[in-house]
């Protein structure tokens, strides 16, 4: 019997500016809006359901929800919400999801285009230091969004030492 899971099928992301955040995407990942299910300005989302369902802070409002599609792989899904008690983005020091990594056959291009799109890289690629994970050109940067969210930048074209020792496989777009 096949297990129930295929996989991860798209990425919610809460956002200050939901025009911003998708030219972020754009620009830096090649993403395109698949669809929109809520508009700024639409008066089609019932609040109160929202909050119940999500568990929203008690008057939080959703002003905008869009979904993309990245060119391989899992769709992001973009919620511009605003509200009282909303925090900052979490740092990777934080209890809960932290970042996602995009996997990259060019890392500098990709950095090149993060940045280009107003993302902020925390340094340059380095090698993949754990060593269950080293190889020739195996390397990883970590950035931030305008809106501050983390993601990780990742390539390895080299197999990975683990891979001696198990038949299980990261997943590679």
């Amino acid at each position: 019997m096949q297990p129930p899971l295929r996989g991860i099928d798209h990425i919610g992301i809460t956002v200050p500016d939901i025009d911003q955040a998708t030219l972020f995407f754009e620009q830096a990942f090649d993403a395109r809006i698949i669809y929109c299910s809520v508009e700024p300005g639409d008066n089609n989302i019932d609040h109160e359901a929202q909050e119940e369902t999500l568990r929203l802070f008690p008057g939080t409002e959703i002003r905008a929800i869009r979904m993309l599609a990245l060119p391989h792989g899992p769709g992001i899904e973009l919620f511009e919400m605003h509200g009282p008690q909303q925090q900052a983005p979490a740092r990777p020091s934080d209890f809960g999801l932290q970042h996602f990594a995009v996997y990259t056959d060019d890392i500098t291009e990709a950095i090149s285009r993060f940045t280009a799109a107003g993302g902020e890289m925390f340094t340059g690629p380095k090698a993949l230091s754990f060593p269950a994970e080293q190889g020739q050109g195996n390397a990883f940067c970590y950035g931030k969004t305008p809106w501050g969210s983390v993601i990780e930048l990742i390539t390895w074209p080299s197999p990975m030492p683990y891979e001696k020792y198990t038949e299980q496989r990261r997943w590679k777009p």
